[in-house]
């Protein structure tokens, strides 16, 4: 699977599990390696580095803010591999 297809479905999943919320996809030529997922749910968010393997390559900067963006809030690389563990330590971390 693509990553642009894996990240299509993901989105439509992340609003079917957290209903109200908005996920914005960030432009990639704005800042280098920034996440290209922000979730807005409730008064919380998290930042999602979309992959399409686990093993696929890691852009620079990429580790750097998933890293910062960690300790702000909620923040993970993502694939198919470990979407439901991601997605669940989301929940966890965007409960009221």
């Amino acid at each position: 699977m693509k990553e642009s297809e894996f990240q299509s479905r993901l989105i439509k999943e992340i609003k079917a599990r957290f209903p109200g919320c908005y996920v914005l996809k960030n432009d990639a030529n704005y800042i280098q390696g920034f996440p290209d997922l922000l979730v807005l749910h409730g008064n919380k968010w998290a930042a999602l580095e979309v992959k399409k393997e686990a093993k696929a390559h890691h852009h620079p900067n990429q580790d750097y803010y998933i890293g910062l963006l960690g300790v702000m809030s909620f923040a993970s690389f993502v694939y198919p591999e470990n979407k439901e563990d991601v997605l669940d330590a989301m929940e966890q971390a965007l409960q009221p």
